[in-house]
C-alpha cells in the first residue's frame, strides 16, 4: 500500500491522526495533514483504510499494491 495526501484538500479534522498516528501528523501551524509513513507496514493497513474512510474532505488516497 501506497499513501498520498492532498494538503489542499486537508481541512485539519484531525480523524487520521487519531485513528493512525504512526502514519499522519499534523502541522502546528494550520493543523493540515502532514504523511508521516507514505508506505506503512501490513499491521497498519487497517487503520489506514478507516482513516481515509473518515477523511471528511477525501484527502487520503490509498493504492494497494
Amino acid at each position: 500500500m501506497k499513501i498520498t495526501v492532498d494538503q489542499d484538500a486537508c481541512c485539519g479534522a484531525g480523524q487520521c491522526v487519531l485513528i493512525a498516528p504512526d502514519v499522519f501528523d499534523q502541522r502546528e501551524e494550520d493543523g493540515i495533514v502532514e504523511l508521516l509513513e507514505p508506505e506503512p507496514g501490513a499491521d497498519l493497513h487497517a487503520d489506514v483504510h478507516e482513516a481515509a474512510q473518515v477523511c471528511p474532505t477525501a484527502a487520503i488516497t490509498l493504492h494497494d499494491d
